[in-house]
């Protein structure tokens, strides 16, 4: 299953229910979280022990949730420091009583009231890792006064910073800055994930997440109301193809792409190859004629096809029934990477997209041909997947631009689904992936590594190479934008992110199906 997103009010009534109906204290839900903070500091900071540490606590439950941290940080023999921003008078009732726990085990001199913004910015630079647990999921209001104060001396202290729950100042359902907001290197979500963390400036400002466990019960999980959902690992295992002892070739499918033009055979190479390392067993790309001997010099495994050209090497309007031909003999088709914007190819294009009766992804110049034409889409005998970036988004939106776009993404994404009713992989920082009866999944992997030329031509090939194996379009569009993500994040761990190029990424596909069927 995937997980749920939610907004800051769904998590306060999940708090709720478990507090009031499954009798589950405030207190240990605030052990439980600062448990998993800490655990998450060791796995990917190394031990505490000898570092100095600062945590930043606010009034309300986020300053208790940093009062645990502060305890167990303690106990770990981490130098450990409190800001308080509040007297012990002015905390929440739980928030005051784990300030008496950390108190009682370290002592009234390891808690420091605030007392300015350079006292405050002197603490943090003399520290080695801020945990910011200054404001929680409830704030609404622009951030003013001391706390505004705080998260400038936090932000410009050049240290990592680990966020509780969401990075103070953000807000918790829109990813907004309401006034300032922290800049984490990472933070530590509990229970599940909020919106805001997924969406706007909350991208950037979260840094790596992690889901903490805290104890909320499954059958109070299961009756939020949310059409938006995070990819988990466990949803890509059970949905990947099985590989049984008796498959052939043939068992795996046979994927077809429709791509290139002159100077674009790499953007029919890398969907063909990223096809292939996904797992499709035949995978043949329809290439302009005179393209077709660079692209066999490029490709081993694949097959090649070539069809019909305009002067200019790029798909003629003749290429139609030869390539409506091709299409009938393939379990799933490619449409776009490399295809150009020549007049006759868009008008194929169009053509094609009318006759599309199986298992399709449309990708960059199939999408501007469909430019003021997304009409076409509800022809489709299939619903294709379409694959965006935010400008391509743009162009199939009436009166749309990418700042709108990447303004709305799971709006316009889940909009655009429903009017069209078709699957969109709208691509960029956390992958938005929506469907036409309004359900949206946000993808959590990937890395700023693959901005970089041909990393989409990649994701289309993925995706294709799983509708070829029998993958339904949304499995095949979540498993596949994850998988790519996944692949992406090794290349950049091997690589470094600078440096990496698309065929990093397919490199890497095997790799990451690997420890995904072996977890």
């Amino acid at each position: 299953m995937m997980t749920p997103i939610v907004t800051g009010a769904q998590m306060q009534e999940l708090d709720r229910r478990t507090i009031t109906e499954a009798r589950i204290s405030g207190t240990t839900l605030m052990e439980r979280a600062g448990a998993g903070v800490v655990a998450c500091i060791e796995q990917t900071m190394g031990t505490p022990r000898g570092k100095i540490v600062t945590i930043l606590c606010g009034k309300g439950n986020n300053g208790g949730d940093g009062f645990v941290v502060a305890r167990l940080l303690h106990r770990r023999r981490a130098k450990v420091r409190v800001l308080a921003m509040a007297t012990v008078s002015e905390l929440s009732r739980d928030a005051a009583t784990m300030y008496r726990q950390f108190v009682r085990v370290a002592g009234k001199s390891a808690v420091r009231p605030y007392v300015s913004k350079n006292k405050t910015q002197a603490l943090l630079r003399a520290s080695d890792i801020l945990v910011d647990a200054l404001l929680g999921t409830g704030l609404s209001s622009e951030v003013t006064g001391r706390y505004r104060e705080t998260i400038d001396a936090i932000n410009e202290a050049g240290r990592p910073v680990v966020a509780v729950d969401l990075p103070s100042g953000l807000h918790a359902d829109t990813g907004a800055i309401l006034g300032r907001a922290v800049r984490a290197t990472r933070t530590v979500s509990f229970g599940l994930p909020k919106l805001g963390l997924y969406q706007n400036q909350g991208i950037d400002l979260a840094g790596l997440v992690s889901i903490v466990d805290i104890g909320i019960p499954q059958a109070y999980i299961d009756a939020v109301e949310s059409h938006t959902t995070l990819i988990t690992d466990s949803f890509v295992r059970t949905a990947l193809p099985i590989r049984r002892l008796a498959s052939h070739k043939g068992t795996f499918g046979h994927a077809g792409i429709i791509a290139g033009s002159v100077g674009k055979t790499g953007a029919a190479a890398m969907a063909a190859k990223a096809a292939l390392r996904v797992g499709a067993g035949l995978v043949t790309v329809a290439i302009p004629s005179s393209m077709n001997d660079v692209l066999e010099a490029k490709l081993l495994e694949a097959m090649t096809v070539p069809m019909p050209e305009t002067k200019a090497r790029t798909f003629s309007r003749t290429a139609f029934e030869r390539l409506a031909a091709f299409i009938s003999t393939r379990t799933a088709i490619a449409l776009g990477p490399g295809l150009s914007t020549h007049p006759e190819t868009v008008e194929l294009v169009q053509a094609l997209v009318k006759q599309l009766d199986r298992p399709a992804v449309l990708d960059a110049d199939a999408l501007n041909a469909l430019a003021g034409r997304a009409s076409l889409l509800t022809e489709c005998k299939t619903p294709p997947i379409l694959t965006p970036h935010p400008g391509e988004m743009a162009r199939l939106e009436i009166d749309a631009t990418p700042q709108s776009v990447n303004a709305d993404r799971i709006g316009t994404a889940t909009r655009f689904a429903r009017e069209r009713g078709v699957f969109v992989v709208l691509k960029g920082a956390r992958t938005v992936i929506a469907r036409p009866d309004g359900a949206v999944a946000i993808c959590p992997t990937g890395n700023p590594g693959m901005a970089t030329a041909g990393t989409g031509d990649v994701l289309t090939g993925m995706i294709v190479g799983l509708l070829a194996q029998g993958l339904a379009s949304w499995e095949a569009a979540c498993v596949a934008t994850y998988l790519h993500g996944y692949a992406g994040d090794l290349a950049a761990d091997r690589n470094g992110q600078a440096g990496m190029i698309a065929g990093d990424v397919i490199e890497q596909i095997p790799h990451a199906l690997k420890k995904l069927y072996e977890a």
